[in-house]
């Protein structure tokens, strides 16, 4: 997970994951791997789109989309690459749920869903 830095204009000081715009042009999966690779420093190989959500308050001009993704393998080792985040750690899966300021309750959905066979 990722804890967004303070001066974040969106989710400022709560845990998220690392991510992403879309950029024009850009295919939800390209869009995927290069912020990985530019906020964590991972080149992901292979995964699976898990769930997407629409965040209906954060957005002055509309929602904001959601697509989460379960990457299963990935060259590099994920460190924190800029100011985004202040912090990202690996949190097991039966604990994600008790983080304390998830960027979205709706994560604990998200958790269920990742731990389903």
């Amino acid at each position: 997970m990722a804890h967004r830095s303070s001066f974040r204009r969106n989710y400022p000081g709560s845990w998220s994951f690392p991510g992403g715009h879309v950029e024009a042009g850009e295919t939800l999966n390209e869009a995927l791997v290069r912020e990985l690779s530019e906020e964590i420093g991972v080149i992901a190989k292979t995964w699976s789109f898990i769930r997407r959500f629409d965040d209906l308050s954060a957005a002055l001009n509309g929602p904001i989309t959601f697509h989460f993704f379960r990457v299963e393998d990935w060259e590099g080792s994920p460190t924190n690459m800029s100011d985004e985040h202040t912090e990202i750690r690996w949190v097991e899966l039966a604990e994600a749920s008790k983080t304390e300021n998830l960027t979205f309750a709706s994560y604990v959905g998200l958790f269920e869903a990742l731990a389903a066979p």
